[in-house]
């Protein structure tokens, strides 16, 4: 277990010994793109929203901001007044979806949880999906814990001020950790999420699945990485985001 101490002295102000994770591609492969996608019909044309679209403009925001920015981003006029219905829609679709079973883990974020895990690093988990939990609770870690369970502290789907990129949801989870924000990193998979690690004053570990490693890199996140196997656990277990070497 990494205690403080067992940090280089040179190091100690500014090392991370936390860890707090986003949910939706970063530890799960989850069904949200496929949901805003299919409840559009009615509103535009669904193939219009690519994956460049969910990640630029929707993925990590609450669930009324989405559905504005995702109509907006397609040219729906009024899309202040339809994003709730939209919304709606988009939540009675993905309810569907995870129990059809769409939902997946990544292989590479069970091994990266576990391994930091076992650092003994305190871990929380923040999403602004409130499909985060259900989602989670069947997921078995190396260990057998859940991957729900794993986490000392769970900030999905609070009720708060302002979502991503205001990093409210973040400074919460740091907050139930108890560990100062400068000390934690988040692993994100969207530039709003990044954006809000940022904002909190906290490493952002962006993991770019969808060959959007550059949106990651254009909001300032620290390493980028296309699995979370390429992050050194080496250099993590001493207070260091880095990249594993050849």
């Amino acid at each position: 277990m990494l205690h403080q101490s067992q940090i280089p002295e040179r190091d100690q102000r500014l090392a991370l010994y936390a860890g707090i994770f986003d949910v939706d591609g970063v530890l799960l492969a989850s069904p949200h793109e496929q949901a805003w996608r299919d409840a559009l019909a009615g509103y535009a044309d669904p193939a219009g929203f690519t994956t460049a679209v969910y990640q630029a403009e929707v993925a990590g925001k609450p669930r009324l901001d989405g559905a504005r920015a995702a109509l907006k981003a397609m040219g729906v006029s009024e899309f202040d007044g339809e994003a709730p219905a939209y919304a709606e829609a988009k939540q009675a679709r993905l309810e569907a979806l995870i129990r059809d079973g769409a939902v997946k883990a990544f292989p590479d974020a069970l091994r990266f949880v576990q391994a930091v895990h076992d650092l003994g690093w305190p871990l929380a988990v923040a999403s602004s999906s409130k499909n985060a939990n259900a989602m989670m609770r069947p997921i078995r870690l190396r260990s057998g814990l859940s991957l729900l369970d794993v986490f000392s502290v769970n900030v999905c789907g609070r009720d708060l001020e302002h979502g991503k990129p205001a990093p409210e949801l973040f400074l919460l989870a740091a907050s139930e950790l108890h560990i100062a924000p400068v000390h934690c990193f988040v692993a994100e998979d969207a530039p709003a999420g990044i954006e809000a690690a940022k904002a909190a004053h906290m490493a952002g570990l962006g993991v770019a699945r969808l060959g959007d490693a550059d949106l990651l890199r254009a909001v300032k996140a620290d390493l980028v990485v296309g699995s979370l196997d390429d992050v050194a656990m080496r250099d993590l277990a001493v207070g260091r985001l880095c990249r594993t070497r050849a």
